[in-house]
């Protein structure tokens, strides 16, 4: 099959490969197509589409390929980034080239591929076979053309060597050494030297079709994949919202991962907005550029009870208040829990009043609305019904005046019921910080959906940094105490293993909600997302800060001089003060009894006197 696969093949011929392949990648394509069409009116062939456009190849090339099939493990990005692809060709061998066994041609491939005249061939005959990649056995198609062309092998014995390859027979491998280099003339098969090849020579080249055969991979395999993989580069190039939408969709049960594509969303500009009864769909859907968190993604709410919202929606409209939509649900199994996730998710937020006032109200409204509907059913009437319109509005159940609730427990109830955050992060305000402070994200630790193995390496020295979502309290045989955290961070969780003697010297860190450095080792297990074993732990708020403040000119400084160290005694800390002076690049460290205290409120009255673009609070972060 990959045999009949040409090197430049048109897209048409590609493509018909890869509807063999039962992915979660192609209903993502499908769904991208779909928003596409709803969103754009814009009717995509992904069949018939341009495989040789430069700007989709170049964004493959920049490493930024997180939902992109085949290549957003962090291994990939850096080989993307170096192999910068150019073509289809590029990505397929770029996706067979990473793997065990084959990984080791990816220096050779790369160098070949940028370097004119650095490729070389053990004798000449390899160079037809290889010379597409830059003398690089890549396909399980390139070693049955070796043994047929060197060895003089038929066709039918090329591929009893492919199937041995790719079953790792490596009995079989062995025994066919001696075929390949001398012949076996009852078996009709001349062998290298008979062809002319030195026998020293075609025992290299065996050797090296024996470490790939290891992990062999078939090119026609390989096609298959590069154009799902293009595919999704192709839509998250041209039309990002919609594929980040369809992609978070496909993983709508696996919050840590909808939580990592947030993370991507908001990098690449896109706002994600949270459910709405009146706008959100059973999907993550589009709205105006935007992309509105998946109804069905609410906990404790199921699909009938979402598809029943919708239907009623487009059937009488949108509902106007809380009360209106809990009237014209009573009777679609809306039950109190449902109401209490929906107000936590904030999918009432379009209407009239507070989360803190809808969970003050929507009781008694339910218990309203069922008396009502026991009330008419018994044939009375109430003063409700007799009453003008203009009037009903006093007798109606009235949102207390209670607020809101803090931006705190707004985000406690989103990660609650739908098991991440959504309107924001309580690590956002401190990104900046830990950026520099980790080597490693928490995403770094789960199993790759791809390789099956996480980013990381066993034994590994790691950095990681977020807060203490939870903590259990372990006794040792010795009566020690040790503890197993969960560290979050901005795009998931991690256990840590603190033992004994490192609990010892941090309890006092170890507190819930606490935000952290951890420097450990990675400790990993088959089949199971890593861990980090805890060396030390640093609070975010034991890390030194540095307070910048620049002016234009030296004069200027020395004008506010007074008025400034005036300001900065007000705030005591163990934050140093740079005075810079940006004409003539002069640097300023004030002495330590004038180290400050520097956090917003001081930045905020900096800033209100001196201009915001001349004060900045930077960390010194060290990760060894």
């Amino acid at each position: 099959m990959g045999e009949n696969l040409p090197d430049r093949a048109k897209p048409q011929e590609r493509v018909t490969y890869h509807y063999f392949l039962g992915l979660r990648t192609l209903t993502v394509l499908r769904d991208a197509v779909a928003l596409v069409e709803k969103d754009k009116g814009v009717s995509i062939d992904l069949d018939h589409i341009d495989f040789d456009d430069k700007k989709v190849l170049a964004s493959i090339g920049t490493g930024r390929t997180d939902g992109i099939f085949q290549l957003e493990s962090g291994g990939m990005k850096s080989f993307m980034k170096e192999l910068k692809p150019e073509n289809l060709e590029d990505i397929i061998a770029g996706i067979a080239l990473y793997r065990p066994g084959p990984m080791d041609f990816i220096p050779k491939y790369i160098r070949g591929k940028n370097q004119s005249g650095a490729t070389t061939y053990s004798c000449p005959q390899l160079e037809p076979i290889l010379s597409a990649t830059y003398g690089c056995i890549v396909y399980q198609e390139q070693v049955m053309q070796i043994v047929r062309d060197l060895g003089g092998y038929s066709l039918g014995r090329s591929d009893l060597v492919r199937r041995a390859m790719s079953k790792k027979k490596q009995s079989v491998m062995v025994k066919e050494r001696a075929n390949f280099i001398y012949g076996n003339e009852k078996e009709g098969v001349p062998g290298c030297v008979a062809n002319g090849i030195p026998e020293e020579t075609a025992s290299q080249i065996y050797d090296d079709m024996m470490d790939f055969a290891k992990y062999a991979f078939n090119k026609s395999h390989a096609a298959c994949y590069a154009v799902v993989a293009y595919q999704t580069a192709y839509l998250k190039y041209y039309y990002p919202v919609e594929f980040m939408a369809a992609l978070m969709t496909s993983v709508i049960d696996n919050p840590r991962k909808v939580a990592e594509y947030i993370v991507v969303c908001r990098n690449m500009g896109i706002t994600i907005l949270p459910p709405d009864i009146n706008q959100g769909e059973r999907n993550f859907s589009v709205d105006q550029n935007a992309i509105r968190y998946a109804l069905t993604a609410i906990k404790s709410v199921g699909r009938p009870v979402i598809d029943a919202v919708v239907e009623e929606r487009a059937a009488r409209g949108p509902y106007t208040n809380l009360k209106d939509f809990i009237t014209r649900m009573a009777d679609k199994d809306i039950n109190k829990k449902t109401i209490e996730n929906f107000i936590k998710a904030g999918a009432f937020d379009s209407l009239p009043g507070t989360r803190k006032q809808f969970m003050s109200a929507y009781v008694q409204i339910m218990e309203s609305i069922i008396h009502d509907k026991k009330n008419n059913m018994a044939g009375q009437i109430s003063l409700f019904d007799i009453v003008d319109e203009d009037q009903k509005e006093e007798y109606d159940v009235r949102l207390p005046d209670v607020g809101e609730y803090s931006k705190e427990m707004m985000l406690s109830f989103e990660k609650e019921v739908l098991g991440i955050y959504v309107s924001g992060h309580p690590l956002e305000e401190w990104e900046e910080l830990w950026r520099k402070g980790i080597t490693n994200t928490t995403a770094d630790f789960l199993l790759d959906e791809e390789g099956g193995e996480p980013a990381v390496k066993d034994n590994a020295t790691a950095v990681i940094g977020g807060m203490i979502a939870d903590k259990r309290i372990k006794y040792t045989k010795n009566d020690k105490i040790m503890a197993f955290l969960q560290v979050e961070d901005l795009l998931g969780s991690v256990e840590v293993v603190v033992f004994p003697r490192d609990y010892e010297k941090n309890s006092a860190r170890l507190t819930e909600d606490n935000k952290i450095f951890v420097r450990g080792r990675v400790s990993l297990e088959e089949d199971k997302d890593g861990k980090l074993i805890c060396e030390r732990i640093t609070s975010f708020d034991e890390i030194p800060r540095k307070l910048w403040i620049k002016f234009r000119e030296k004069e200027d400084y020395e004008k506010s001089a007074e008025e400034l160290l005036g300001m900065l005694a007000d705030s005591d800390g163990n934050d140093s003060v740079v005075i810079y002076i940006e004409n003539q690049k002069m640097m300023k460290r004030l002495p330590p009894n004038r180290n400050v205290c520097a956090d917003e409120e001081l930045s905020g009255k900096l800033s209100e006197r001196f201009g915001a673009e001349n004060i900045k609070i930077v960390w010194d972060v060290k990760k060894d």
